[in-house]
């Protein structure tokens, strides 16, 4: 009889990790509540692989748009070494050039990532890491500028970068994506807005567990100031979405 219940007990408790779809996540040193943004104002945050959660006005879990979050990145700041937990608010704030190094997002909220900021020429870069469970945008490309993913997984997830389909100010936006792992379910890997000009570079992508390719590498949106953008394709080319097929592997 104790041997049943231990069995059950122990089956209950690995049921959560068997639908972690395959991603290696690393285990957080010890947890770290926040109940105000973390604003980092010059040179570099190490969380020391702590697990960062929202508490008070952070820690609602909501999806609503307009959320503060949990780090607030200046312009020339770094953060690593830092473990997202749930609730995430609405994750980390870039407002200009940033890095993020080895961040690991184990429930994204509203998103994982936002890149703000005013020039054309900053760039925001995601180093290491990863991220699960994005009902909606791992990253969320609101400013103008660069951003780069290289060296990341995602799993479970509805878009891995987004450039801002209805910013009331819109811009240009560059993403490259290099050496991304990306694990179904998901959506798409990105979207962008071809009638501003946004481009996708995509390298070394791998795609797991998605033998009907239902997950789309390149989204390709109309944007807008307003309403809501309108997707109008999808799929390489010479000016927007530039990548060729054979960088893409399933598995």
């Amino acid at each position: 009889m104790a041997t049943t219940v231990l069995a059950v007990a122990l089956a209950a408790f690995l049921v959560p990790q068997a639908q972690a779809a395959g991603s290696t996540f690393p285990t957080p040193t010890g947890p770290k509540p926040v109940g105000a943004t973390i604003k980092v104002t010059s040179g570099t945050y190490d969380g020391g692989m702590k697990r960062f959660y929202g508490t008070g006005n952070l820690g609602s879990g909501g999806q609503n748009e307009g959320q503060d979050p949990i780090f607030q990145l200046a312009n020339g700041t770094t953060l690593k070494n830092v473990v997202l937990g749930a609730p995430a608010a609405d994750g980390v704030h870039c407002l200009g050039t940033c890095t993020l190094t080895n961040v690991w997002w184990e429930d994204v909220g509203e998103d994982a990532a936002t890149f703000k900021g005013t020039s054309s020429s900053q760039t925001m870069t995601i180093s290491g890491g990863g991220a699960r469970k994005a009902s909606d945008k791992v990253f969320q490309h609101n400013g103008p500028g660069t951003m780069i993913i290289r060296n990341f997984q995602v799993d479970d997830f509805g878009k891995l970068y987004r450039s801002c389909g209805n910013c009331k100010t819109q811009h240009k936006r560059n993403v490259v994506l290099e050496n991304i792992t990306a694990f179904s379910p998901g959506k798409s890997l990105v979207g962008i807005n071809t009638n501003y000009g946004d481009t996708a570079r995509l390298s070394k992508i791998t795609i797991v567990g998605d033998s009907s390719k239902k997950i789309v590498a390149c989204e390709k949106y109309k944007g807008v100031t307003s309403g809501e953008p309108s997707k109008i394709g999808s799929g390489p080319d010479s000016t927007n979405c530039l990548y060729k097929t054979s960088d893409i592997t399933y598995r």
